[in-house]
């Protein structure tokens, strides 16, 4: 499947061609006592490889939205509260994920082929934390996010973030 596919649906535009040095904007999710965004700070460079994603529109959004330079927005689930904690950016872009055709880990795919890759993983490096966490409680509270995919869609690890939804969030952050 090819950026092409994706020329339908809600979210078309985060597979569009884009203009010179645009940037685009993200969230991906990890449950803080998996590995948290005080733990990507601590990384070798603040940056490790996003992988383990197993979910074809999550994979979708990674492997042909995602570009070098984009901002992410660094989500704790399954924590209290559950919240946007920080920025990263993506460092690498889009390269089978080694951890597919790994027999002894947990992300193991028997189905996937290094020669034909079904899964894939991006790099992302720490920019910095939010002034303050802002939660999923204050983000649903909020209008002007109703129709923000972590709202719509809150089971994908890798969503889309419109620029007004970024803004939005980095302003609330701010409060």
């Amino acid at each position: 499947m090819s950026p092409a596919d994706h020329d339908q649906g809600k979210w078309a535009w985060v597979f569009a061609p884009r203009t010179p040095n645009e940037k685009r904007y993200w969230l991906v999710k990890s449950e803080p006592d998996v590995f948290s965004f005080d733990d990507l700070r601590a990384a070798p460079k603040q940056t490790t490889q996003w992988d383990g994603v197993r979910n074809y529109a999550a994979r979708n959004f990674l492997r042909d939205g995602m570009k070098k330079g984009d901002r992410v927005f660094y989500y704790h689930s399954s924590s209290n509260p559950q919240a946007i904690v920080g920025i990263g950016e993506v460092a690498r872009e889009a390269y089978p994920d080694p951890t597919a055709t790994d027999r002894k880990h947990a992300g193991f795919d028997a189905k996937s082929d290094p020669n034909n890759p079904i899964w894939f993983a991006v790099d992302i490096k720490a920019v910095a934390p939010l002034k303050r966490p802002v939660t999923l409680t204050e983000i649903k509270a909020n209008k002007t996010l109703a129709d923000m995919a972590l709202v719509r869609i809150g089971r994908l690890s890798v969503t889309p973030v419109t620029p007004k939804e970024w803004e939005t969030i980095v302003a609330m952050s701010e409060r």
